[in-house]
């Protein structure tokens, strides 16, 4: 016999079933969680741990948050790593006998969120699922609350580099792994510290995959969607759908389409170049502002910047592809009236893919209805704007549905004042439902009634402040005040007693409440089921919507490339299959938005078959990071059919960009700078090819000089010679500059200074030849080291470069006088000097007298 009540009991018998979930127990108006649910819930969410009678057992920990702010409290434990499982009542408590009957309805995971408050609205939330077979890696991936579903499969010797690649770039929230290899997932693609990992069966068997992507998209065959030669990728997607079946137990009607892809449609970028170029967040902090998204992003929509963001992560190396996008935003840019309608037109409409994945989700509320139609009557304009454009893109998102027949059905069925609630009435507009309108008319007369009931009882009682009322608690009441319970007749009958006034009911109110409530209910009932069949027809619909999001979502981010060409003085480039990248006064895109003081300078670059390798030298600070990277960025921005920061550019398309830039270390797995750096090196000479863009800066600075020295060296000579790449080479190794004497196809160049003697302006223009000096020094000063150690490294440089050439060795240490407790004489001597009645022979002699005596 069980120790615990019967509530309790029933609570734990459904929790047996989600252990790894908190599971929150809806009672009446509160969600509750018991035991260890409640200890946790209580200290992540900074709420009230209590107790609660748990039987013969004793009291139970316990802690609630009310249903109806839910969402905020659950968000917090999903960003927090927890699952949670929402366990509702299923069946009506008034006609429950016994016990009320409850289920999970659905397990929140950071994969499956569909909730606003627990969404980024300007990316994608995906929950990715991996497989194996024949040694090929399936990855597929779904955004639950848009209904984008991808796959696709790896394979070759760098399959592993290649899925931790495509994971990075994706960012998942929730990664399936098969439950017998996990291990061996997280060591392969280092998953343990990034989404949250989650065991599935692994079981499954290609013919089972493709049974069940059939049954979800109700296809006899999969060719249809181009996965006739899949395996791994269908196990993949299979155990999504599988997982989602699990957690969700609803239907899904807008995963209607599996897409899949290859890694070799687009530019590839490793791990180290998306960080090193800052695409879509800064290195230093990992936010947005300060990135190349930030940059380029005046999109209108919530689904127009998570496109953006994909374009910029998956540039294109399809020269047609590239050209015809193009070709659609140098039109916009030219054309400030068509730009200006379109994007104004664009602010009207709201996320289509969300709630397109809301209605298919069965979690669409009367708003959500109303949203999507007030921003398809947006599209209607759109579309009679775009149709003049002459671009092939333009003239094809013209073709857009803008779904007359649901923006026909939403305003003709929905009220255009209903709430977000389901279960208060207010729904579904008059006109459209007969016996709904009767219903309303009847509580409509039953406010009448109310309000002549109340004068009535005014006037019999000669209470003045009389006060008919309503709660849900306690329903309909009479209220007087203290000072007036002598005037109460005796047919009222008291109800409820509070501080100041009583409550009472009537025979003639307690009849109109039983009418009036009988009635309300089955408004309210009704008014639900309506909209359940509407949402229904709606799902119905969701392919098309879907279609029509999409279209919108790429005319965004065109209008936005467009917008952020026009500010910035953006040019478009020529692209093309060929060897050449050629600029002229090429522009870091997001360096000169954040110079405030001073005017970005901007810097030529070609690289052609004849001169395909340029090694750099220059100061620090003095800007060859920045040239090397605007070269990458304006490259990348090409091919995702961007204009470009620059007065001309000439880019042939490169299949792969690699960055080698900076200095870090990966502590967690024990590797140094230095060898994080001989990885990031390794990386590019066995993966770059001739049609790559190499970014190199400081090989072999992370060991002593002469090692250094021998690998940048060699380095160089193998991409030369053997890869043969496009590449960007610069390196304080100034005996490195003897290569262009060397190869042909090596030029130098240098970043200038104006030296003085007095003084250093690095000037940040970058021009043919090479330079003699690093200026480090004066670097250091202006970062605010301490003078004496400036003195210091001044003396020892004095010396090495006088052992130029010869066995070089550390100099003599010398002790730092930070505080030195001993003056000098000489600076007593200076102190006393008559400095005004000194001519200059006077003082140059003195001076010269100064210098003996410091040499001797």
């Amino acid at each position: 016999m069980s120790q615990h009540t019967p509530m309790v009991q029933q609570y734990l018998d459904i929790k047996k079933e989600y252990q790894d979930a908190l599971l929150f127990f809806r009672l009446g108006d509160f969600y509750e969680m018991f035991f260890d649910d409640a200890e946790i819930a209580a200290r992540e969410l900074e709420i009230v741990l209590t107790a609660r009678d748990g039987g013969k057992a004793g009291r139970i920990p316990m802690c609630g948050v009310p249903h109806h702010s839910a969402s905020n409290y659950i968000a917090r434990l999903i960003n927090r790593g927890y699952r949670v499982a929402i366990c509702e009542q299923v069946e009506d408590p008034k006609q429950a006998r016994g016990l009320v009957r409850r289920e999970v309805v659905r397990v929140i995971t950071p994969g499956t969120v569909m909730e606003d408050i627990m969404l980024d609205a300007g990316s994608n939330n995906y929950l990715t699922s991996l497989a194996e077979t024949n040694e090929i890696i399936g990855l597929a991936s779904i955004d639950v609350s848009t209904g984008e579903f991808i796959v696709t499969e790896i394979g070759g010797k760098d399959v592993w580099q290649l899925v931790e690649n495509e994971l990075q770039r994706l960012n998942p929230a929730e990664c399936l792994l098969p439950d017998t290899d996990r291990t061996l997932w997280q060591n392969e693609t280092r998953l343990a510290t990034g989404p949250m990992v989650t065991s599935v069966d692994s079981n499954l068997t290609v013919e089972q995959a493709q049974k069940i992507l059939c049954r979800q998209f109700s296809v006899l065959t999969l060719e249809g969607f181009g996965l006739k030669d899949y395996q791994a990728g269908l196990i993949a997607a299979a155990q999504i759908l599988l997982f989602l079946d699990e957690t969700q137990k609803v239907s899904l009607y807008h995963i209607r389409t599996l897409k899949p892809y290859q890694i070799d449609q687009y530019l590839e970028l490793d791990l180290a170049s998306r960080r090193n170029l800052e695409l879509t967040a800064t290195i230093r902090d990992g936010k947005r502002e300060g990135s190349l998204l930030a940059v380029l992003d005046s999109c209108c929509t919530a689904m127009g910047r998570r496109k953006l963001k994909e374009w910029i992560e998956l540039p294109l190396r399809d020269v047609e592809e590239i050209n015809k996008r193009l070709d659609a935003v140098e039109e916009l840019k030219n054309s400030f009236e068509l730009r200006g309608r379109i994007r104004s037109l664009l602010e009207n409409v709201y996320d289509l893919e969300r709630l397109a994945g809301k209605i298919g989700n069965q979690i669409a509320n009367p708003r959500d209805l109303l949203v999507l139609k007030a921003s398809l009557e947006s599209l209607i304009p759109i579309k009679e704007v775009l149709s003049v454009c002459t671009s092939n893109f333009l003239q094809e998102i013209a073709q857009l549905d803008p779904m007359h027949d649901v923006q026909e059905l939403i305003d003709q069925a929905i009220d255009d004042n209903a709430s977000a609630s389901l279960l208060e009435g207010n729904i579904i507009k008059r006109g459209y439902h007969s016996e709904i309108d009767e219903l309303k008319d009847i509580s409509h007369r039953g406010s009448n009634w109310l309000v002549g009931f109340e004068s009535q009882e005014k006037e019999r009682t000669g209470i003045k402040h009389l006060k008919v009322g309503y709660n849900k608690v306690f329903g309909y009441y009479i209220e007087v005040s203290k000072s007036n319970l002598p005037l109460v007749p005796e047919d009222y009958i008291r109800k409820q007693t509070l501080v100041n006034t009583e409550r009472f009911i009537s025979e003639e109110l307690k009849q109109y409440e039983e009418k009036i409530l009988g009635a309300r209910e089955r408004l309210f009932n009704l008014e639900y089921q309506e909209f359940l069949k509407i949402r229904e027809e709606l799902s119905q619909a969701l392919m098309r919507l879907q279609d029509t999001a999409f279209k919108v979502a790429i005319l965004d981010v065109a209008g936005s490339l467009a917008e952020t060409a026009f500010l910035n003085d953006y040019v478009r480039p020529i692209v093309d299959d060929g060897y050449l990248i050629a600029v002229k006064n090429g522009r870091h895109p997001v360096v000169e938005k954040h110079l405030q003081e001073t005017r970005f300078i901007p810097n030529d670059i070609k690289l052609d078959q004849d001169h395909r390798f340029a090694i750099i030298t220059g100061p620090n600070m003095g800007g060859k990071s920045t040239y090397m990277r605007q070269v990458a960025l304006i490259t990348l921005m090409a091919q995702i059919g961007s204009l470009v920061p620059a007065e001309s550019a000439h880019i042939g398309v490169v299949d792969k960009i690699f960055t080698r830039v900076g200095a870090s270390d990966d502590l967690a797995s024990g590797q140094s700078t230095f060898m994080v750096e001989m990885v990031e090196v390794a990386n590019i000479l066995n993966n770059a090819t001739r049609n790559s863009l190499v970014i190199l800066d400081e090989i072999g600075r992370g060991t002593s000089t002469y090692d250094g020295l021998s690998l940048a060296q060699a380095v160089a000579e193998y991409i030369y010679t053997h890869i043969r790449a496009k590449t960007l080479f610069a390196t304080h190794y100034h005996e490195l500059t003897s290569l262009a004497e060397q190869l042909d196809g090596i030029v130098n160049l240098c970043v200038s200074v104006n030296d003085t003697g007095e003084s250093v302006v690095f000037l940040k223009k970058v021009l043919p030849g090479k330079a003699d000096k690093s200026y480090g020094l004066h670097v250091a000063e202006l970062a605010g080291i301490t003078r004496p150690v400036i003195v210091r490294a001044q003396e020892i440089l004095v010396q090495l470069e006088k052992d130029n050439g010869q066995k070089r060795k550390a100099p003599e240490v010398c002790q730092l006088e930070l505080f030195p407790e001993k003056r000098h004489p000489l600076l007593d001597e200076l102190e006393n000097l008559e400095l005004d009645g000194m001519t200059p022979r006077e003082a140059l002699k003195v001076l010269y007298e100064w210098k003996d005596r410091l040499n001797d």
